[in-house]
């Protein structure tokens, strides 16, 4: 890769890892729910507008739009809500390349080899160090949460194998489409109307950021940037680059929020990254009648990373 285009990548990851902590902030402003759809329906508009027309078919629209936009990122934010610290979920969260491996080889066919196997069993033992760690410094409702919200991305990525998007962020942007009114309704079911107006109206400058972040800077410019890299070079010189995504997290988390990172967490962070590198990286055998050439990784590459 050129270097200018190495340089982007790092910030892809470092936007990404960031737009953890402005969660957490955003969170102070929300109530989860409605923090999510506040974040999609500014994502989708205006930029639905200037993107195009779809160029897949609506029904993988409308399943990544559920499986990501509703249940992964609902989950997400109730979990960090329920007190799951915004760096440990920015780290938690990439255990999705396990749910997404194991989900390929249900529904693809793609029997993985004895390194994928290797690298799942090592990201397993660090969300194991990191429930153990959890549940030493506080409660694990959250941590399921994440989790679950994990798995749900898992099914997200697999779907997005299957529609093999030509154009990421065109995906992205009618994706984001899909979740507004589900996720506006649910939070009016769930956390009330007085609740929600109530945030509203005490909306600030500091919680407009906040909104603007996650919606433009992370959604819009973030998958803009990681799908011209990827039309420019293999999705194995680009997908890397996301492993950096939670060391981002933990970061900013420690300086901005001042979490703390105790030595379980460390390596915790050490197996997960370690273990999601030989997972994501590693060649899946495709096996009679999968789905998916392996000609197709770059929307699965598109999909996987952001948070």
């Amino acid at each position: 890769m050129r270097p200018v285009h190495t340089a982007l990548a790092v910030l892809v990851a470092a936007v990404w890892g960031f737009n953890f902590v402005v969660i957490e902030i955003g969170l102070g402003h929300f109530p989860p729910l409605l923090l999510s759809a506040l974040r999609f329906l500014v994502a989708a508009l205006p930029a639905v507008f200037f993107v195009g027309r779809p160029k897949v078919a609506w029904k993988w629209i409308l399943g990544v739009g559920a499986a990501l936009g509703i249940a992964k990122f609902g989950l997400l934010f109730t979990g960090m809500a329920a007190g799951m610290p915004a760096g440990l979920s920015s780290l938690v969260l990439q255990i999705q390349a396990v749910f997404t491996a194991v989900l390929a080889a249900v529904v693809l066919r793609e029997r993985p080899g004895p390194v994928r196997l290797l690298g799942m069993a090592v990201a397993l033992a660090g969300i194991g160090v990191a429930a153990v760690d959890r549940g030493v410094s506080g409660p694990v409702t959250g941590f399921v949460l994440v989790v679950a919200a994990a798995a749900c991305w898992g099914v997200s990525n697999v779907l997005t194998r299957k529609a093999a998007p030509p154009d990421a962020l065109n995906f992205m942007v009618w994706v984001c489409t899909v979740p507004v009114i589900p996720l506006f309704a649910l939070s009016l079911l769930l956390e009330g109307p007085d609740r929600d107006l109530a945030a509203l109206r005490a909306l600030d400058w500091s919680g407009a950021a906040v909104i603007g972040y996650v919606a433009w800077v992370s959604t819009v410019f973030g998958f803009g940037a990681w799908g011209y890299l990827l039309r420019r070079y293999p999705a194995s010189s680009v997908a890397p680059f996301s492993l950096l995504v939670p060391v981002f997290g933990m970061s900013s988390a420690a300086l901005v929020l001042g979490e703390g990172i105790s030595g379980a967490r460390w390596l915790a962070a050490v197996l997960l990254v370690g273990g999601v590198g030989l997972t994501s990286l590693a060649p899946a055998r495709a096996g009679r009648g999968a789905a998916v050439s392996a000609g197709r990784p770059p929307a699965a590459a598109a999909a996987s990373p952001a948070p």
